[in-house]
């Protein structure tokens, strides 16, 4: 990756990747990636359309360097959750309240960008970024839920995933908070309750 300040042909001198990539992740997670377009992105850059392609390559290559910058900043809560946590049923239940409350901090950057970055989107390659990070984030909950039910543990993380999906897609489409929260409870009573069954071998 290009480091901050970075002398390259084809752009300003003092041109700083960390800005750029901060105007690209605002905007790719406020309207998603058919919603950004390179004129604008350039515009509010301070740069040509060339330079921007001379600096990140395609737009599709700027949007996987979004994913990566925003999963690094962005992420610390659900890691540290299915770090901390000592049941999977605590973990599930305390990832649905917090997803709740992330996805609606901010109401001009609405979800999560890596679950909803690309939905309804028609470019295949954006489409294949998100769904290499939505792997990985699929992966982290199987590891952490493998610990404890590892004959089942790809069904639940499936499980807990999609559950993340619609929340993200809800509180893009204006769902408040507290009714996102209620509906996490749900899932999370599900999710508690399958388990249960599990452990007594029915």
């Amino acid at each position: 990756m290009i480091t901050k300040k970075t002398k390259r042909r084809g752009r300003p001198r003092e041109f700083d990747i960390d800005q750029g990539l901060a105007i690209a992740k605002h905007l790719f997670h406020q309207r998603g990636f058919d919603g950004v377009g390179v004129a604008e992105l350039s515009q509010l850059m301070g740069i040509t359309a060339p330079s921007l392609y001379s600096a990140f390559g395609s737009k599709c290559e700027l949007f996987e360097q979004v994913l990566e910058k925003y999963v690094e900043e962005e992420s610390e809560w659900m890691v540290s959750i299915l770090q901390a946590e000592n049941s999977i049923e605590a973990a599930v239940a305390n990832l649905f309240k917090c997803a709740s409350e992330v996805y609606t901090a901010d109401a001009t950057q609405l979800g999560c960008l890596v679950l909803d970055g690309a939905r309804n989107c028609t470019d295949s390659k954006a489409c294949e970024l998100t769904s290499k990070f939505r792997q990985a984030t699929w992966q982290m909950l199987c590891d952490r839920i493998s610990k404890e039910y590892s004959q089942k543990a790809s069904m639940l993380a499936s499980y807990v995933l999609t559950i993340l999906m619609g929340l993200s897609a809800a509180a893009r489409d204006g769902l408040a908070k507290s009714e996102l929260q209620s509906i996490g409870e749900i899932a999370a009573a599900g999710f508690s309750a399958h388990t249960a069954k599990l452990s007594s071998g029915l």
